[in-house]
């Protein structure tokens, strides 16, 4: 980078510090994956457990439609990135309400995640009976990597800028692998192309 001079600077050397957040900043969201599906392997599964006051089937279609709204949410949070990093409608910085309202909605979109998550842990745990479910288990677990990872990216000064759009876009294949898996197979009687 030039200095004020015109000079380039040599690139600063990591400290130790640095080091250690690198590492940690890498190993905490493989942790947060790694620790659900273990505490979903080692769940004794509940299958009466309810949703909002919903049981068995109604417990499966509401979260189906919960888990639609947030795939929702996770589309409407990539056009709000695009928009924010000039990719989309011309714009090379967006207002400061677009950022806002990604935030909002990101946060909103992680809320309405935990009661689904939570019903789907400790209703079934994880399970690997079938492709299907398999895949569905192993999103649920990357889900919230991807978002422990994110929230690391952003609130970092001294990562790589390429981080934060592959943290996002983890963030929305676990999402769409989720939807796909469960509430779209749910909403559509049981069956979806390929599963």
């Amino acid at each position: 980078m030039p200095s004020k001079t015109g000079r380039h600077r040599a690139p600063r050397r990591p400290t130790r510090a640095h080091r250690v957040f690198f590492a940690l900043g890498a190993l905490l969201p493989v942790a947060t994956g790694v620790a659900i599906w273990l505490v979903g392997q080692h769940h004794t599964p509940e299958y009466a457990t309810s949703l909002f006051g919903e049981e068995g089937e109604g417990a499966v279609t509401l979260k189906a439609r919960l888990g639609t709204a947030l795939f929702g949410l996770a589309v409407i949070q990539v056009l709000l990135a695009l928009l924010m990093y000039g990719r989309r409608g011309g714009l090379t910085a967006a207002p400061r309400r677009v950022r806002l309202t990604h935030r909002v909605i990101g946060w909103g979109a992680f809320v309405l995640s935990v009661p689904i998550a939570y019903h789907c842990v400790r209703t079934y745990g994880v399970e690997t009976s079938s492709t299907r479910v398999y895949m569905h288990s192993v999103a649920g677990c990357a889900l919230y990597g991807a978002f422990v990872a994110k929230v690391l990216v952003v609130h970092s000064r001294h990562l790589p800028g390429w981080l934060l759009p592959a943290a996002g876009s983890t963030l929305f294949a676990a999402i769409g692998v989720l939807w796909y898996s469960a509430p779209l197979w749910v909403l559509n009687e049981y069956a979806v192309p390929g599963l």
